[in-house]
């Protein structure tokens, strides 16, 4: 195996504790996770919650480093538009209420660094 997929590997694992730590985190705040990786081809969300009435799809970003702008600044529109396109196709069919898009930053896996952005974006920037 060679260094970019060792690399690659370390990088999923740690994502996947990121979108863990921080379902966990929601959880403990009364949010209910109904999906974990939802995936459709040119999209991806990290997790579907319900937050009351509303259906929250939340953006999780781990940056251990900040030399490129930390977690917040690699949300870029292009990672925007593919969260609200997958957010499309999750809502196609359904009579659902009240959406917003979230975001929770990590600069470290660790609860006590989560920033948790309500209403990071919507479906109109």
């Amino acid at each position: 195996m060679g260094t970019q997929a060792k690399s690659n590997d370390t990088t999923t694992a740690r994502g996947r504790e990121a979108e863990t730590l921080v379902a966990r985190y929601l959880e403990s705040r009364g949010l209910r996770v109904l999906e974990h990786n939802f995936r459709v081809r040119g999209g991806e969300i990290d997790l579907i919650c319900r937050d009351g009435k509303v259906l929250v799809f939340v953006e999780v970003r781990l940056r251990s480093r900040g030399d490129f702008g930390g977690a917040g600044a690699s949300i870029t529109l292009a990672k925007r538009q593919r969260i609200i396109l997958a957010a499309r196709h999750f809502l196609a069919g359904k009579a659902e209420g009240d959406c917003r898009f979230d975001c929770v930053l990590l600069d470290a896996l660790d609860s006590r660094c989560i920033e948790w952005l309500k209403n990071a974006f919507s479906a109109d920037d």
